[in-house]
């Protein structure tokens, strides 16, 4: 070959190269501009993000799984809370001075106690090495102190970041650098038979590892326990103190966080777990680390499960979809023409499995992103395109029943049907709205009223449905309210709220 030949291709051949590198920081520039965010910026925070999510054999694993837990237990800490409570005394309740309430307490009311502090354990999971760790909200909610032990017994105070009750998830700072960490793992890749590793301090004994399986995904309990439920179902054991600790998968990659046990009734581990999926808490914390909170899509609708007898009386062939029992006054979905009775069937034409499933995929959209729906309305299928807002921060999520404002702010109702009636034991022809929910930090909370009570008079008004508990709330305003409340067929009256 000539020597002029071979310079000539090596110039070539380097122009090539050259003008390859220049498209590909082209093509790099036009998809972020497209797609209107960085495609290969790194994430706000310094964590480390799994690749492989592969099947492991279970061949590997002939002496059990220490190699897995070993570099996995230092990331998973203690956390110990502490709360002054304050006793409430008749000062603070003006309800004592009306003399209803005196012919019961007389000119005794009771006394004021002393302010006592409530210590709490929980587990928390270190996801960046200069100490942001993730934990569950009700590990540290109304805590005034926040104190988190590492493994090798070192302890900080602990700065929070941000909550989100909503899904129960806490973001924790401590001022350390060069902590051991979690790779996050992709939870959407989990399938039930997957083996997966519990991490947590329960009963404040020490750090603990259990094993089981996934047994379930996508879990939902009808709000029972946060408002957005899309758990991870395991036997693996979780007990008191293991909340906010890490469920690992056998590449030793953060997958949940272990949040709840169902017990039944026994009060211990019945091999009913549930953890948070790590895809979930990780878009919780990036955007509380980011803007303080977590903002939501809102729909503005009240959705219900579609049972058979509803499917039925809707003549609905399938047992799918999100039935809207009421549409918020001024909102997108009004806006958009959302009905009473409408069936929302598909979400962006993917199939809506349920109420909790619609609930979950606007919560997870931005506001101001249009949605396009697939409904059912007298006995035939429409589009509806709703342009999302943002869900305000009192807000209950979309669930069935009446929210409730003023002093009876966070409890839900709905109508006394029959069909509760005879599900709560109730003597028949009982009149009321039923207590379908009760937000844990309100002062109805406070005040004893539960799920499943039924309201049969506010303010010495008898309510019978929806509208006359309405028409009752409307004029109090911010003041107390007196509720007769029926509970199990025993009536009694409850104070919400003081002055």
């Amino acid at each position: 070959m000539k020597s002029s030949e071979w310079h000539v291709r090596r110039w070539v051949a380097t122009v090539v190269v050259l003008a390859a590198l220049a498209g590909g920081g082209m093509l790099a520039l036009g998809l972020r501009n497209w797609t209107g965010s960085p495609v290969f910026g790194a994430p706000r925070l310094d964590i480390t993000v799994a690749r492989n999510a592969a099947p492991v054999s279970l061949g590997s694993f002939s002496n059990g799984f220490a190699s897995v837990l070993k570099p996995a237990l230092p990331a998973v800490v203690n956390i110990h809370t502490s709360k002054i409570v304050k006793q409430r005394s008749a000062g603070d309740m003006p309800f004592f001075n009306d003399p209803f309430f005196r012919q019961f307490f007389g000119d005794n009311p009771p006394t004021q106690q002393q302010p006592q502090r409530e210590e709490s354990l929980g587990s928390g999971v270190i996801v960046t090495p200069d100490g942001t760790i993730l934990t569950n909200n009700h590990v540290i909610d109304g805590a005034s102190d926040i104190k988190v032990q590492l493994s090798d017994k070192r302890e900080f105070e602990a700065k929070l970041v941000g909550t989100d009750p909503k899904t129960d998830v806490a973001v924790l700072k401590i001022n350390a650098r060069d902590l051991p960490t979690l790779a996050f793992g992709d939870s959407s890749k989990l399938q039930v038979g997957d083996v997966v590793l519990a991490i947590g301090d329960p009963f404040g004994i020490g750090e603990t590892a259990t094993m089981g399986i996934v047994s379930a995904t996508g879990r939902g309990l009808n709000g029972e326990i946060e408002n957005y439920e899309d758990f991870i179902q395991t036997d693996a054991a979780i007990n008191p103190g293991n909340s906010g600790g890490a469920m690992i998968d056998l590449h030793g990659d953060l997958v949940g966080i272990n949040t709840a046990i169902v017990t039944g009734g026994g009060g211990g581990n019945e091999g009913v777990g549930l953890a948070i999926p790590i895809n979930m808490a990780r878009s919780v914390m990036d955007q509380i680390v980011s803007h303080g909170k977590v903002v939501r899509g809102y729909l503005g609708v009240y959705i219900q499960n579609v049972t058979p007898e509803i499917a039925k009386a809707f003549g609905l062939s399938e047992l799918h979809g999100a039935l809207i029992g009421d549409v918020s006054s001024d909102s997108p979905g009004a806006r958009a023409g959302l009905k009473k009775g409408d069936v929302v069937l598909k979400l962006n034409g993917v199939t809506v499995d349920d109420a909790n499933d619609l609930r979950l995929h606007i919560s997870q959209m931005d506001p101001g992103t249009t949605v396009h729906l697939e409904i059912w309305r007298e006995g035939k299928t429409q589009d509806v395109s709703v342009t999302l807002g943002e869900l305000p921060e009192k807000e209950a999520a979309s669930s069935p029943g009446e929210n409730s404002g003023g002093a009876l702010e966070g409890v839900e109702v709905q109508e006394l049907t029959p069909e509760i009636e005879q599900q709560l034991n109730l003597p028949t022809g009982t009149r009321g709205v039923v207590v379908t929910s009760v937000d844990p930090s309100s002062d109805a909370a406070a005040a004893g009223l539960g799920q499943g009570d039924v309201i049969e008079e506010v303010n010495h008004k008898a309510v019978s449905n929806i509208e006359q508990y309405r028409q009752a709330l409307a004029g109090s305003g911010k003041q107390p309210v007196l509720l007769l409340v029926n509970h199990g067929g025993v009536t009694n009256y409850i104070v919400i709220g003081s002055q």
